[in-house]
């Protein structure tokens, strides 16, 4: 044992003459750094263990002497700062970290200070619909795509008739489930379209997803009044993935025809929707309080009932009907829809 520790220190010290090192310890941010030079003439001729040899005792030490700094250097974390602390306090439990990456939560209030209660819109999002429009307005169809865009609403129509019957609030929610889809599938094939071919979409997708999102809320305000059981649910469920899918290839062949079924499926609407409202002023349909998501997205009076609802979405499906109607006009001109100005923000 003697022998071996005599030897193991001879040859470190022959080691030490063969090689010049150079030790520069900088006591910097609270830890040490070692430099080693190795003379040309050697360089390579040393085996990894024996370097481990010289410098171990050294890289004893130095972990030994920093680790003490090391563990006093705790960083703060604030919020408030943005995340720069200060050296020499300890970092608390729970830190938040939406303030890094700058998404905080916005504080909306109402009109009359109360906290904005919803996440899905804000109140630069609500609107006071035009209940202005004419309801009445029809599009004779003339040409064979007319026909055959009209002839197919009516059919797609009696399904709806002999199931629902005259249980409007289960009608309406079926038809927007169906009605949210257009939009959303025009404004995805005119993003595609636009990036594709580097042109402006002349504000149709902002205008053909807003309408999505219109009719979106509708359902989530039908949703709301009428409760869906297990089996209407499912059948939303298969309809909605029918349609979507058929509507897809159908505007990929002829967004003139995709608009204009469209057009006309508005037009049934509207029509539901005044039926609605001849069941709620005989009471067969009990006139309840609006809900709260419908009154302060249409801003209604605090004291709305379902029969106002049922009032403004038939003329938001009346507004959607003219925009439709006009972009399938568009088509039939020749022309795209880019070239047309886009109803943005036509309520």
């Amino acid at each position: 044992m003697n022998s071996n520790s005599a030897r193991l220190l001879l040859r470190n010290l022959l080691l030490h003459r063969q090689n010049r090192i150079s030790l520069w310890l900088h006591q910097s941010n609270g830890y040490s750094s070692v430099s080693f030079i190795r003379s040309p003439e050697t360089l390579g001729s040393r085996e990894p263990r024996d370097l481990y040899f010289t410098i171990s005792p050294w890289k004893r030490m130095l972990s030994s002497a920093s680790a003490p700094e090391k563990r006093e250097e705790v960083r703060e974390i604030s919020v408030s700062d943005g995340g720069k602390g200060e050296i020499g306090k300890r970092q608390p439990e729970a830190v938040t970290v939406s303030s890094y990456w700058g998404v905080a939560p916005l504080k909306a209030t109402r009109e009359d200070g109360s906290p904005w209660p919803w996440n899905c819109f804000m109140p630069w999002d609500a609107y006071k619909t035009d209940l202005s429009i004419d309801l009445t307005k029809h599009h004779v169809p003339k040409t064979f795509l007319d026909k055959f865009a009209y002839r197919t609403v009516k059919i797609l129509r009696i399904p709806t008739d002999i199931f629902f019957r005259r249980r409007y609030g289960c009608r309406a929610m079926m038809l927007e489930t169906v009605a949210a889809v257009p939009g959303m599938v025009g404004g995805m094939l005119l993003h595609l379209k636009s990036l594709r071919k580097f042109q402006q979409s002349g504000g149709w997708i902002k205008a053909l997803l807003e309408e999505a999102e219109n009719e979106r809320m509708h359902l989530m305000t039908m949703v709301e009044i009428v409760q869906p059981k297990w089996y209407e649910r499912f059948l939303v469920l298969t309809v909605q993935g029918v349609f979507f899918n058929a509507f897809f290839i159908l505007y990929l062949l002829s967004p003139k025809l995709a608009h204009r079924i469209v057009g006309y499926l508005e037009e049934e609407a509207i029509h539901s929707y005044t039926e609605f409202l001849k069941d709620i002023d005989s009471g067969a349909i009990e006139n309840i309080p609006a809900p709260a998501i419908a009154i302060d997205y249409w801003r209604l009076p605090k004291d709305a009932t379902l029969k106002d609802v049922v009032i403004v979405i038939r003329a938001d499906e009346a507004h959607h009907r003219d925009v439709n109607h006009f972009a399938s006009d568009i088509h039939f001109q020749g022309k795209e829809l880019r070239e047309a100005p886009a109803p943005v923000g036509y309520h």
